[in-house]
């Protein structure tokens, strides 16, 4: 499969764990000095997921797409192959963003399914181990009560 993972321990609860990663994305999705906002989220199956991104310099990368999935309290998926109105769009990847309880704390995962090997080493050289191992740290110290850096 055309995968890339990152994955982290997390010492709090579920429940707060899903609390920062659903409702507080804008907050750790990006890793700094990037900031995500969110143009239109509908989080259910079948629900339109668009945000931009914005760079320190000034850039711009609209993200269009939808969810595949959401479900409360442990995981939700987004694809960028359907976008606005059940419009096809040419696909780059499907996003997983999961947690499950273990032990005293919350394992968190985070899927890039894409679909081609081709796409999956773009995916790489563009820094995927980077850029959504910052996100994991910073959706880490926020659901571990940790303030981020501004």
């Amino acid at each position: 499969m055309n995968e890339l993972i990152v994955t982290r321990f997390i010492a709090a609860p579920p429940e707060e764990v899903w609390d920062v990663l659903a409702n507080r994305q804008e907050e750790w999705w990006c890793p700094r000095p990037w900031r995500a906002v969110y143009d239109f989220r509908d989080p259910r199956a079948g629900g339109r997921c668009d945000m931009t991104m914005y760079g320190p310099d000034g850039e711009v990368h609209p993200q269009k797409g939808t969810y595949l999935a959401y479900d409360e309290g442990r995981r939700f998926a987004v694809t960028d192959a359907i976008v606005g109105d059940c419009q096809p769009a040419t696909p780059f990847m499907i996003g997983i963003w999961e947690i499950a309880p273990e032990g005293d704390g919350t394992r968190y995962t985070a899927r890039a399914r894409h679909w081609s090997e081709a796409d999956a080493q773009r995916h790489l050289e563009m820094g995927f181990e980077a850029g959504w191992g910052a996100c994991a740290d910073q959706l880490v110290e926020l659901a571990e009560g940790r303030s981020l850096p501004e």
